[in-house]
């Protein structure tokens, strides 16, 4: 696990290992035990899969030495996109702009970079738009094991109702004005 770099399907290791799943739940259950804490590695699994990668713990003593450019940490736009792919998907990029009442390209893009979301295919409509569904890195990323894991919907729409209350609740956007600077800002982002 540790040379591979990536997650390795659990059926893989039980096959090539000639185990039980059992057994191999167990082995993994000891393996997160033993690097828990304040180890430079940590076992985790997701979708499954078992990977061992460094512990988020040290992610900036580790991203100085391996990264010298600092990888940016995802926009509140780029945020907002992958939230709505998550619980949407399969979903096209018109179907994420209707949501969010703003243009989604640039949001797309920056998560097909990063390798958070993925083309999953094309919706069987006119002109036959790509649809977005989230990848195994996303997974990873947020520390989730599958989607399952996510916030059911309804319950989210209900904690923002309560947070939301007395503002206006037929939009989750307030609608402002945007200066011409901060619009060259946020393309820039």
């Amino acid at each position: 696990m540790f040379v591979s770099g990536n997650g390795i399907a659990k059926e893989d290791i039980i096959e090539k290992l000639e185990i039980t799943p059992k057994q191999l739940d167990n082995a993994i259950e000891e393996l997160k035990k033993k690097y828990a804490g304040d180890s430079g590695v940590q076992v985790i699994t997701y979708k499954n899969k078992v990977q061992m990668c460094s512990n988020p713990e040290y992610a900036e003593q580790i991203s100085v030495v391996l990264n010298p450019i600092k990888e940016r940490a995802l926009t509140k736009t780029a945020l907002e996109t992958i939230a709505i792919i998550a619980y949407k998907q399969p979903i096209t990029r018109l179907e994420i702009e209707n949501i969010r009442g703003v243009s989604s390209d640039y949001a797309v893009q920056v998560l097909l970079q990063h390798n958070l979301i993925e083309v999953v295919g094309r919706k069987d409509v006119v002109g036959k738009p790509l649809l977005f569904g989230t990848t195994d890195e996303f997974l990873k990323r947020f520390q989730i094991e599958s989607l399952d894991q996510l916030p059911k919907y309804e319950e989210l729409m209900e904690q923002i109702k309560v947070l939301t209350k007395g503002m206006d609740t037929d939009s989750l956007y307030n609608e402002f004005e945007i200066s011409e600077e901060e619009k060259e800002e946020q393309e820039q982002e």
